[in-house]
Order: structure tokens, then sequence, then C-alpha cells
């Protein structure tokens, strides 16, 4: 019988955060564990563990046991031969030098240590079983709960090869259960990184599972129908792309292996039905263990991931068929035609519903403090003007298993006096509390000076007043500046997740360019502006999809605001978000590397049935027509990952996790701002001056029911509002009257004709 006190000491001795472990639960015996992911045990806490008579014995993998690393082979260990194989086969001589156990449950473990740092825990082989029903199973001890698949198939997912890594820990010998095969605990080897990338390459050539390709972002500004991606994603050749830029086939077949660039033997991805599943960490710009596209093959390699300038260029290539945008049609939105009306109605989904204003954590907190500092308060204003604070704090630091960012552009409506600066300058002052001078800005003055600025600044924050100039200045189509700050601000949204390259400037061959920019827009203007200067240019370009659009309500009455200095909670928050650097390099040259905020199964799930909700919609548009829906439905799911990742972020800063809450609120709020996004364009924007007008009556009659309910409207009360010629007001009248959009009469009691209006559709 095993001395397992005095083996806890000498693994402890040894540089391992050693720990007793409950061997029925395969976990830790101690309810506040993780402080030894951190520091090694005291002798003296070792001694209380161990001296009354516990028997299992763990470790915690990472920094804490010098870049410990444990690769777990489960299911009986049925893929440990192939494994060790491939890895003797590539390294002769290397499975000797590694420490390794069996599990209790059959498995093995296989353990070193890591000359760098290492990463958290991955799986690294994983086997899709299809089954005849959806009741659970049940395989090698462990049950399964079915899902079904696209192809509507219920299957399960089994790990046959994972890691612990930083943060993780595992039981070992001598625990019950567990023998030591090779080596010893006292004296694990020390692998160099090249050593440690062949054992991982060689598990992850095992797996078997390919997820679906992360989605591309929606190109809405091609001029496509039939998107150039699309097309590529059928027919492409993307495997030259791949050859082209170093990588070789390794291994043919019906999943083909494939070879990064620099390695000689082995392989670094696999390559079936036209997914590219790159499981290799050193495989730039492609991320390890996940799935591409073709197009996104080509685009990544090509392009620089700038998905827009692919789809451009694959169109030239004659990818995609292109349909002249330059005139699209949006009577549908303008007219309500009664023979499809059911098919094109745009209902209001009326007010921002109050709960969705609420963001546990740093945004809510924020926003507080804007409320009971502001002269006005209002809500809707603070709300939002905290959420782009969050976004901006974690631009470049986070994303989501998609690659989804923080960066944000919001535009918040209020009318004049409501209160639009004070979010804008406790923004700035917490952000110069927390050592963040320089990076906010307060306008657009040219496309140059957003560039420079983000190259200065790679996370900025704009906050603005004048977004509803620079949208009319856009609609009229007359300013080739403001041309250029729209199409810069265009691809600075997708950049986000890759490299965006500035403008050539004169005497420099290379323009230079901007590492993950993240840039978070807080735009306020006053509605009716903004709404006015609306167009079908406007709506299809790409630029009114990416935006959050929110409207403030009335301005509340003025109350004793308080000055008061931003709360040190708040800067303690700004702080750690300043100071966590995930990434590499040095300040000058500096790669960040923004780590993967986890979901929860829950939230997973939501986020794809909201996407498929999202992809209908979108069909449906495209079967109609709708290029305007279709534009902002594109872009739904994304800013709803988007939202969920910052909720996560504001509700934990050190270790955020996407929950179902999260998504919950985030696709409530993309939905409704969709919605009442799309239904105020189907009031405002026209094709003519003539529909403008016609529009103008019909929000003045809308506006008139909601007062006076049945009641009809005199014609002298709108020739006040609108003083039009009697010519023009009789044209509007008349086709409004034909279109059944209202109802017109005249009465006459003895004294002048009464002409009486009233909107159909009460």
């Amino acid at each position: 019988m095993p001395n397992i006190k005095e083996i806890s000491f000498s693994y402890l001795h040894a540089g391992l955060s050693v720990l007793p472990a409950n061997v029925q639960l395969k976990f830790a015996a101690l309810s506040g564990w993780k402080q030894y992911q951190q520091r090694l045990p005291y002798d003296s806490e070792l001694q209380a563990w161990f001296s009354n008579g516990q028997t299992g014995l763990c470790i915690v993998t990472g920094k804490v046991s010098g870049n410990l690393e444990m690769i777990d082979f489960d299911l009986q260990a049925q893929a440990y031969s192939r494994w060790f194989d491939i890895v003797e086969n590539q390294s002769p001589g290397l499975p000797e030098k590694l420490v390794i156990e069996r599990s209790q449950s059959g498995g093995m473990h296989v353990i070193y240590r890591s000359q760098n740092e290492i990463n958290g825990n991955m799986k690294l082989a994983q086997q899709k079983i299809i089954l005849p029903t959806g009741d659970e199973a049940e395989v090698c001890g462990k049950k399964y709960k079915p899902r079904k698949d696209k192809d509507g198939n219920w299957f399960i997912v089994l790990t046959l090869i994972e890691t612990r890594g930083e943060g993780g820990l595992f039981l070992c010998a001598p625990s019950p259960g567990y023998e030591l095969i090779q080596g010893d605990f006292t004296s694990i080897p020390v692998l160099t990184s090249e050593q440690r990338d062949i054992l991982l390459e060689a598990a992850w050539s095992l797996n078997e599972f390919i997820p679906e390709p992360t989605p591309e972002p929606a190109i809405s500004n091609t001029g496509n129908s039939f998107r150039p991606g699309d097309d590529y994603n059928v027919r492409g050749d993307f495997k030259s792309v791949l050859i082209s830029h170093g990588w070789s086939l390794a291994q043919a077949g019906e999943s083909e292996r494939w070879r990064r660039p620099g390695k000689e033997i082995g392989w670094s991805a696999s390559l079936k039905d036209r997914v590219f599943y790159c499981f290799s960490r050193n495989a730039y710009p492609f991320e390890g263990d996940r799935a591409y596209s073709s197009f996104s093959v080509y685009t990544l390699l090509e392009h620089n991931g700038d998905y827009s300038k692919a789809a451009q260029a694959l169109s030239r290539q004659g990818f995609g068929k292109a349909e002249d945008v330059s005139t699209v049609d949006i009577s549908h939105i303008i007219t309500n035609e009664p023979d499809d009306e059911d098919e094109r109605k745009v209902s209001d989904p009326g007010q921002l519903p109050i709960e969705l204003l609420n963001v546990p954590g740093f945004v809510n907190e924020l926003r507080e403090h804007m409320l009971e500092t502001a002269p006005h308060p209002e809500p809707i204003l603070s709300f939002f003007g905290a959420l782009c604070e969050q976004a901006h704090l974690a631009g470049r630091k986070v994303r989501d298993d998609h690659d989804n960012r923080t960066n944000l552009y919001v535009l918040a409506l209020a009318f004049p006096g409501c209160g639009k600066d004070h979010p804008r300058k406790v923004n700035s002052r917490l952000l110069q509390a927390a050592g963040l001078e320089g990076v906010t800005a307060d306008g657009f003055a040219s496309g140059e000076g957003i560039e420079d600025k983000l190259f200065m600044h790679p996370a900025s924050l704009f906050q603005t007043d004048e977004i509803d100039s620079l949208i009319t200045s856009t609609s009229k189509g007359k300013d080739a500046r403001i041309d250029m700050i729209m199409n810069i601000l265009l691809k600075m949204f997708s950049a986000s997740n890759s490299i965006y390259s500035t403008r050539l400037k004169a005497g420099k061959k290379d323009g230079g360019s901007i590492d993950q920019p993240s840039l978070t827009i807080y735009g306020t203007a006053v509605p009716e502006n903004y709404y006015e200067a609306l167009s079908s240019k406007m709506l299809t370009n790409g630029f009114f999809a990416r935006m959050i659009i929110v409207e403030s309500g009335p301005r509340a009455p003025e109350h004793d605001a308080v000055f008061r200095e931003i709360p040190e909670s708040l800067i303690r928050t700004a702080n750690y978000w300043v100071n966590f650097n995930p990434g590499n390099g040095n300040l000058s040259n500096f790669h960040p590397v923004p780590i993967c905020v986890p979901h929860t199964d829950a939230a997973k799930a939501l986020q794809r049935e909201y996407g498929r909700l999202a992809d209908s919609i979108y069909d449906k548009a495209q079967e109609l027509g709708d290029l305007v829906t279709m534009a902002v439905w594109s872009r739904a799911a994304e800013k709803a990952r988007r939202l969920a990742l910052i909720y996560a972020c504001s509700e934990n800063a050190v270790n955020p996790v996407i929950t179902e809450a999260a998504v919950k609120w985030a696709t409530g709020l993309v939905t409704y701002t969709t919605k009442r996004m799309l239904f105020m364009a189907s009031q405002y924007v026209s094709e003519s001056d003539f529909h403008a007008n016609c529009q103008k009556l019909l929000r003045i009659l809308r506006e008139w029911q909601k007062k006076k309910r049945d009641a009809w409207m005199p014609y002298w009360m709108i020739t006040r509002k609108l003083p039009w010629a009697q010519r023009d007001h009789e044209e509007v009248r008349t086709a409004l009257l034909n279109q059944r959009k209202i109802e017109y009469v005249e009465e006459t009691t003895g004294g002048p004709t009464k002409k009486l209006y009233r909107i159909i559709g009460r």
C-alpha cells in the first residue's frame, strides 16, 4: 500500500500543485481549490490533507506546476495506439520520454511539461455517432443526450482525446484505479514547442468530427443576389490558393490531410466536403480547432480577411450573378400595395421595452452613475453610452467562438436638450481615470483622420453628435470626402478580427496596417434629421445594417444632479481591462490574441436558433426582392453575438461566460431594434419628392390618430404643418386615396366647406 502522504510531498517538492481528490467524483476534494491554480500548497496544508486516510490525489495543470499539460485518451483509450504510432513515426524516441499512466476507466494519461506557457483545456479528437432515435445513449459507461444535425439525423459527439491545460486538473497515481506505466511524476520531461506540437497535431489528425464552418460576414454592398462567396463555396479552386501560400497535400483520400507552411512531416489540417478544418495553433491566419469554408480560406489568404474585397474580386472573376442595385425598388415599403399587403406590411414594435436596459455588472453600474449625475437623466442614452464604454474597453481583448468582437456602431436618437452629451462626458472621464487618454474622438473630420486615429490607438471610441449630417451628405451622394468616411467605417467594422490596410501616404511604399482594429461608435442625432436623411442607397450600402439604432424618450424633468467622482469600483474594472493584454510582442509591435469567451450549452443552442430565424427572414425577403430587409437581417445574428459577448464581459470581467441570459437579452434587443429600424424606414424613405410628401402626410395623420383616435383631422390643421401649394395637397390626397391609405370627406353645414382626413388601418 503506497504511502500517499509521502508521495504527495515528493510531487510537491518536484514543483507540482498537488491536492487531495475525490476518486468517485474525479475532482478535487477541496471547495476552494482554485487558489492552487496560482500557488503551490504549503507543506502544512499537505500535512493536514493527507493525515486522515485520504487516498485520492490530483494535480493542477498549467503554469503553477511548471507549464504542466496532460493529454487524456478517453473511451478506454481507443485512439491511443494510433496516436502513439504517429508520434513515434514523426519523432522516434519521443514517446519514451513521456510520463504515461492508465486511468481507472481504462483510459490513458500522457504527461509532460512545456518550455512555453500553455493554453486552457482543448478537445483534440472527436467522433460523431449517428443514432436511430433521440433516446439517451451510453458509451463506455458515459451517458449522452443526442441532438439533431442539419440533415435531421440524431447524433452524439464523443471526445476521444483532450487536454488538461492552464487551470485544469486530473487524478493520478497512486490514486485507486490509476497505474503508472512509464516515467515518474517527480521527473517529468520538459518538451520544446516543436515536440509539443508533434504530440498535439498527432491527436488532432485523428479527429473525425468537423464542425460547421464559421459563417462568413454578410456582404451587403457587393451588388450580387447570388453572392460571389456562395458561388465560390460551390465551385472555387481554393486548393490552388492553399498551395500558392505554402500549404502542401500530405495525404490524399476522401478526407485529405494538409501540411502547413514550414512543416516537413505530419499534417496540420483536414479537408473534406470542401470544409477546411485547421487543428494547428501555428497556421496563421487560420486558428486551431476551427472549420473554414472555401470562401473563408480564399479571403484569409488572398485578401487578409477582408470579405468585402474578396467578394468584389470574385465577382470580377465571374463568380455570382451581378445585379444593379443603383435603382433599388423599395416601393413595397412605400405603398404597401393591397394585393400583397400581408406579405409586405412593416409593423411598429413600439417603444423600447424597459427590461432590455439591463446588463448586469459594469454596464448597469455605469448607467446608474450617469443617471445620478445627469441634469436631465435619460435611461436609454445612459444605458447605451455605458454599453459602448464596455464594448470599447473589451476591444481587442476577447472574442467568441465565431470570432466576433465587441466593437459596436450605436446611434441614439434624441431631441435637443435631452442630455445627449452627458454620457459622452462620463465615458471620457472614466477612460481618463483609467489612463486611456487619447482613445476618444468627437467627430469624423475625414476618412484619413479615422485611419490615423486607429493607427495610433487601435481600440478607439468615437462619440459624436454628427451622425445625421454624415447621413444627409451620404444620401445626397455628392461629397467624395463623406463617401470615403462611409467606406472606411464600413470596412473598419468588419476588420476587427483581421488586418486593416491603411492608405498609401506620400513618400512611402507601404501605407501600413492596423492589427485587429476596434472602432466603437456612440453617435447621437435628432430623430427627424436622421430619418429624413435616409435613402435607398443608405439602407442597402451596409452602414444602416451594421448600426444599432434606438430612440430616447421625452426630455426628463430636471433633477438635483450632484457632481460625483467616478466610483472606484468602475475605475478598478476599467483598469482591469486596460492592463489585460492577451497577445504577444512588445508595445511597438503588439499582436493581440483575444481570449475566446465560452458559451454554456443552452446559450450556444439559443444562438444557433436565432441564426436560423434570421436566415429564414432573410430568405423570405429574398423571395420578395426586399433588399432592405435582406441587408438589415443579414447582420442580425452577428450583432446578437457581439452583444452577448459584451454582456458576458460586463457581468464578469475576469471570467466571462456567455450564458443563456446573455443571449436572450442580446437577441431580444436585436430583434426589437431591427424591426423598429425597418418600420421607421418604411415611414420615411421615399423614391422621389412626391413620395416624400405622401409619407409626411401619413405621418401627420398617424400622430393625430394616436391622440384623437377615430376623429377626423381638419384640412386647415394639415396645411399649418404642411404649407404646400393647393395643387400639391390635391395630388398627394388623390394618390393616397387611390392607394386606400386615407379617407377624405367634405362637409357643408351652412358655412365654409370642411375638408376632413383620416388614415385607414386604425
